[in-house]
């Protein structure tokens, strides 16, 4: 059984920091595409950023500067860093694994900052 766990969410003010973490099991997690992805209320989920198995990483566009995607193999572990961080960044915050035509999603961890 494949299980997406992520943690680290909570309430932070205007241009605090949070680290999301997400743990994998039940995949080859060193094989997998990792990425983390977010929904507003009322909003479409959207891509935030993803590190391939190399290491080569991609953010959008809202979080370039702010935002730091890693990963442990050794720990089955993808993390988020999250500075600087602004009202519009509220959401559910999800990771997804990638491997060819397997994906799977975690349930995601809430992210709320206050004004």
């Amino acid at each position: 059984q494949v299980l997406l766990v992520e943690s680290g969410g909570g309430l932070v003010q205007t241009g605090g920091s949070l680290r999301l973490s997400c743990v994998a099991s039940g995949i080859i997690f060193s094989d997998n595409t990792m990425g983390w992805y977010r929904q507003a209320p009322g909003k479409q989920r959207e891509f935030v950023a993803t590190i391939t198995t190399v290491g080569s990483t991609n953010y959008a566009d809202s979080v370039k500067g702010r935002f730091t995607i890693s990963r442990d193999n050794a720990k089955n572990t993808v993390y988020l860093q999250m500075n600087s961080l602004r009202p519009e960044d509220t959401a559910v915050y999800s990771c997804k694994a990638v491997r060819g035509f397997r994906i799977y999603w975690g349930q995601g961890t809430q992210v709320t900052v206050s004004s």
